[in-house]
């Protein structure tokens, strides 16, 4: 089977520029504002350990939560191929940094997915497709981190 290359474009500019120059570690500004050609721009700076503002989105943040959004978005194509109704579907994922061979990276990423399947569905079937979900996640293929899925499924009532 022949794949053609699925292509993806985004602009990132230092908005933290207008603050002043870089000069210093402590003090310059760390905002950006990521682009992508149709979509809102998305304002972001640091996490607040590295001098950012919390009230803005981080890389860290935003890795977490493209790995939760890839297993949903397989998740959804698993269940409806397999025949099983998803009602509702929330994810409390959490990612975990620390300093690992002297540098600071990821260690895990564990997903926490609850999920309300059709009152008729079957759990045990619809708890077996967060492994395939997970298997077909181009996300968390790509990391080199274990991405768990720790999934809970309840029939709706």
């Amino acid at each position: 089977m022949r794949v053609r290359p699925h292509l993806y474009h985004a602009r990132l500019r230092w908005s933290g520029a207008a603050a002043g120059p870089a000069r210093n570690y402590k003090d310059y500004s760390r905002a950006f504002v990521l682009e992508i050609d149709g979509k809102p721009a998305l304002h972001g700076s640091a996490d607040p350990h590295f001098h950012g503002d919390a009230s803005a989105h981080n890389p860290e943040d935003l890795l977490v939560g493209a790995l939760a959004a890839c297993h949903l978005l397989s998740y959804l194509a698993e269940c409806t191929r397999a025949g099983i109704t998803v009602v509702s579907y929330e994810d409390d994922a959490r990612g975990e940094m620390t300093l690992i061979e002297g540098k600071i990276r990821f260690r895990e990423v564990v997903l926490a997915p609850r999920v309300i399947i059709g009152a008729n569905d079957d759990p045990e079937a619809a708890l077996r497709l967060h492994e395939r979900a997970h298997d077909e996640c181009f996300i968390a293929s790509s990391v080199n981190f274990p991405v768990r899925p720790e999934a809970t499924i309840v029939r709706a009532t």
